[in-house]
């Protein structure tokens, strides 16, 4: 019927848009874990930075991947999603690797901060000491934290009301109707609290560190020092200015996704979708330019 191939075009348009967004962002991440891993293969031994890219490249991948399924058999095979178990488990491992996302780089950016920035205060001296140390176990939290919120996604993914026949489809571009009520408001507030920690600390690390580079670079000036340590700095500060305006814009996106999962405001969902899947692979290309080993690499295959 005429309907039904409007639905049927259109699922297949949202599929292709999302395919073109993803698949880059699934090549890139692999990238930085094959480079990573070869490196790590040679050398025997990672340091903190490179422990921290490699898992963040491997949540975002897996992420990228696993939404990417998610997304098309929303749109091309909602049936699938009809099985209690195949719904669980995607949302379980969406939302896992979508807070290890968003925790590695807080991570990432955190240690930027305390690796790069110069301050005399004696904590953060003292934090820049024990830094490497600590990487392991902010690794793990992040990991933890992570599957906790998993666990309760795929405890709320089986509930009768995100399990109904008219969940999937077109109308709510491939998300499971939710209505909000006592079950599903803990796991809101608990996915909330998570966006809000992890963004909190990418904003404190970034305001710190583009103040100690400002500082930095003023002292530079007052001392005529040379033009290419002067140029450094402000590629560093325009890196780190560009990670906190995408990571914002994100942080945004999470927060409308929850407001708008309960709402058929289908046009607004697809919107927050699009760049939720620009995230992971945009920064990620950042992350490859601003570390001269990956991006020598990345040089080397390219044509």
């Amino acid at each position: 019927s005429p309907q039904q191939y409007n639905v049927t075009s259109y699922g297949a348009m949202a599929v292709a848009i999302i395919s073109l967004e993803a698949f880059p962002g699934m090549w890139i991440n692999a990238f930085i874990v094959c480079v990573l891993c070869i490196g790590w293969v040679k050398k025997k031994t990672l340091n903190s930075n490179e422990k921290i890219l490699l898992l963040l490249g491997c949540s975002r991948f897996w992420y990228l991947c696993i939404s990417w399924v998610y997304k098309f058999l929303s749109f091309i095979y909602p049936n699938y999603l009809y099985v209690p178990t195949i719904l669980q488990l995607a949302v379980f491992f969406q939302s896992f690797f979508n807070h290890c996302n968003l925790w590695f780089s807080a991570c990432l950016c955190d240690f930027y901060c305390i690796k790069i920035a110069d301050f005399r205060n004696r904590f953060f001296i003292y934090l820049k000491v024990k830094i490497d140390r600590m990487v392991p176990w902010l690794l793990l939290g992040s990991v933890l934290s992570a599957l906790a919120i998993g666990i309760i996604a795929y405890d709320i993914a089986g509930k009768p009301h995100c399990n109904n026949r008219n969940s999937t489809g077109q109308g709510h571009f491939g998300t499971a109707s939710i209505r909000m009520d006592k079950h599903f408001f803990f796991s809101f507030f608990l996915a909330g609290f998570g966006y809000a920690a992890s963004f909190m600390a990418v904003i404190f690390s970034a305001v710190f560190l583009l103040f100690s580079l400002w500082r930095h670079k003023c002292k530079m000036q007052t001392k005529s020092m040379k033009n290419l340590s002067m140029e450094a700095h402000i590629r560093a500060m325009k890196s780190i200015l560009s990670f906190l305006v995408m990571y914002s814009i994100n942080f945004v996106c999470l927060v409308l996704e929850m407001v708008y999962v309960t709402k058929k405001a289908s046009h607004m969902t697809f919107l927050i979708v699009v760049f939720q899947y620009t995230f992971p692979g945009l920064h990620s290309l950042i992350l490859v330019f601003s570390n001269p080993k990956l991006e020598k690499t990345l040089l080397k295959i390219l044509p």
